[in-house]
């Protein structure tokens, strides 16, 4: 394949010198409010109920300073292989592993906020050279979504679910792939069922972790387990949502700190990695400090903390009602994400459901806390979608 004949460039990440000291000396230099007045000692989740604990922060903040490597992460994204694409005058960064099978079948996969591209990095080896001859291979494609990481940062409004998903179809147009698969959570599998439900000529099927329900359904004739699931989803988005609502109102205004403060930024992220991930306290039982890391400092590097949290002013709430997904579709609901909507309900938008499931362990991030089943789970997805259609490519 011809990269440049398709108008895609390679794409190389180094980090400047100046940009690694610059940001260890803000760290250095940063200024700590007093410890919250809830302080317990850990392990116990109470203590992170006024948001990140100081004595957490203060470690974490160390580490980055002094212990944390961003040329390893920068040589893990370039041995992947990265490239640059512009389209509709906005250039877009991703990941491309293509794979050794012939019978491979091209994947994108769409990361969400606070998430990027990072959440991918230790699945995409799997996903396109999977061990079992019978495992279904892909060629992998990570976009960073716009205004994330090593995308351009929109300069106009506009820039919201449905036209990135227009772009992920220019997108794999542009490698050669008319027909793919796709997958995401957060943000990345709203992506995803648009992908689903407004260009079935290209994608052959979907694999999400969150499966948003139209609105005004009953709840007339649901299980007990169901209406708990519906009633947690709810209480997130009435008690535990501030962030989304500041930021699709005034990213700009928190846009200032994001970007100024590395401090700031980690605590804006290490609260959600904290608040969405299926741990007792903190987020490093299941999650290392390297992979928090390799992602705050992504944003931390691009400057993006400004313009990722516009695609809440861009797309908040605005998932279409009567939008309906035809394709076959997978789903996998993890018992700690934030949404967690029954299939009765989700069966309404997704009309061919192929595949659900509900596993044991997982949150917000199952490719970082549970990335063995994670890959499992995305393979066998994947192949009912694939069996269901028809096709391999």
């Amino acid at each position: 394949m011809n990269h440049r004949a398709s108008g895609v460039e390679p794409f190389e990440a180094h980090a400047a010198d100046t940009d690694l000291d610059d940001l260890c000396a803000r760290l250095a230099a940063a200024r700590l409010p007093e410890a919250e007045t809830v302080s317990n000692p850990a392990p116990d989740p109470h203590r992170w109920e006024q948001g990140v604990p100081l004595a957490e922060l203060v470690d974490v903040v160390n580490y980055w300073r002094t212990g944390y490597d961003w040329r390893s992460f920068e040589t893990r994204l370039n041995e992947i292989g990265q490239f640059r694409t512009t389209i509709d005058d906005l250039g877009i960064h991703f990941l491309h592993r293509r794979s050794a099978r012939a019978d491979a079948t091209p994947l994108i996969l769409s990361h969400g906020w606070p998430g990027s591209i990072a959440e991918f990095v230790d699945v995409v080896e799997e996903l396109a050279d999977p061990k079992g001859a019978d495992v279904p291979a892909f060629h992998v494609v990570v976009p960073s979504l716009p205004g994330f990481g090593y995308s351009d940062k929109p300069v106009t409004t506009g820039w919201g679910i449905e036209k990135i998903a227009a772009t992920w179809v220019e997108l794999m147009r542009r490698l050669g792939y008319s027909r793919f698969v796709a997958h995401g959570g957060d943000w990345g599998g709203v992506i995803t069922t648009i992908l689903g439900g407004r260009f079935p000529e290209h994608v052959i099927g979907i694999h999400t972790t969150v499966a948003q329900p139209p609105p005004g359904l009953t709840t007339a004739g649901l299980t007990a387990a169901e209406l708990r699931s519906i009633e947690e989803s709810r209480d997130f988005w009435s008690h535990h949502a501030a962030y989304a609502k500041l930021q699709a109102t005034q990213p700009q205004t928190i846009g200032y700190s994001l970007v100024d403060s590395p401090v700031g930024l980690l605590a804006w992220i290490l609260d959600k990695f904290a608040e969405w991930t299926d741990t007792e306290d903190s987020p490093f039982e299941k999650i290392s400090r390297d992979r928090v890391l390799d992602n705050v400092t992504l944003y931390w590097l691009t400057r993006s903390g400004a313009s990722s949290a516009r695609i809440y002013y861009e797309s908040h709430d605005s998932l279409d009602a009567d939008l309906r997904v035809d394709v076959p579709s997978a789903v996998s609901i993890y018992p700690r994400d934030i949404e967690r909507w029954p299939r009765v309900w989700a069966q309404e938008r997704y009309r061919q459901i192929v595949r659900w499931r509900s596993p044991d362990t997982g949150g917000h991030f199952p490719s970082l806390e549970v990335p063995e089943y994670f890959v499992e789970d995305l393979q066998e997805g994947l192949a009912a979608v694939l069996a269901t259609s028809g096709s391999r490519s």
